[in-house]
């Protein structure tokens, strides 16, 4: 049996990256009516490879990618305890390796380097809809937090919301 190895990601791996990251989109549409159709992109690769103050981390099977996540450093708002926090985005495995616990190999790889930059809250984004990431995402210790909802006035009938009376 192969061992999945674990690397930080270089700007020879874009490539792979970017058709890692039309496979989230494409997995992701479902959940988000409000995308713009193909192509788009959600990241600047290439930055966040070269950002200081992030992780591109890479899964590698046999010199492969088949998975892939980022962590950043970023600014926590003015209430919170920690005056910054990593932020983790980019969860990908492709379909063939899912779950074998790649994502949580991923996630732990981010998780020492957030720890090595002292960064103590980690915090990730999941569409509520996508149930077996929410589920993997609680399995490793992820709490849900604050819940962001949209409405689309297009979406409403004639309008118009429905309203029901309070008995």
């Amino acid at each position: 049996m192969q061992e999945i190895k674990l690397r930080t990601a270089t700007l020879e791996d874009i490539e792979a990256l970017e058709i890692f990251e039309q496979g989230i989109i494409q997995y992701e549409r479902p959940f988000a009516p409000q995308l713009k159709p193909d192509p788009i992109h959600y990241y600047a690769i290439e930055d966040l490879i070269q950002n200081k103050d992030a992780c591109f981390a890479i899964a590698e099977l046999n010199d492969r990618p088949i998975g892939c996540g980022f962590g950043i450093i970023q600014k926590s708002k003015p209430t919170k305890k920690e005056r910054h926090h990593a932020y983790l985005g980019f969860m990908y495995v492709i379909p063939k390796q899912r779950g074998k616990g790649v994502n949580a190999m991923v996630i732990q790889y981010l998780i020492d380097w957030a720890n090595s930059k002292g960064l103590t809250e980690i915090v990730l984004e999941v569409y509520s809809e996508n149930k077996s990431a929410v589920k993997a995402y609680k399995k490793i210790g992820f709490q849900p937090g604050l819940v962001k909802m949209r409405l689309n006035t297009e979406e409403l009938v004639e309008g118009k919301l429905k309203v029901r009376a309070l008995e």
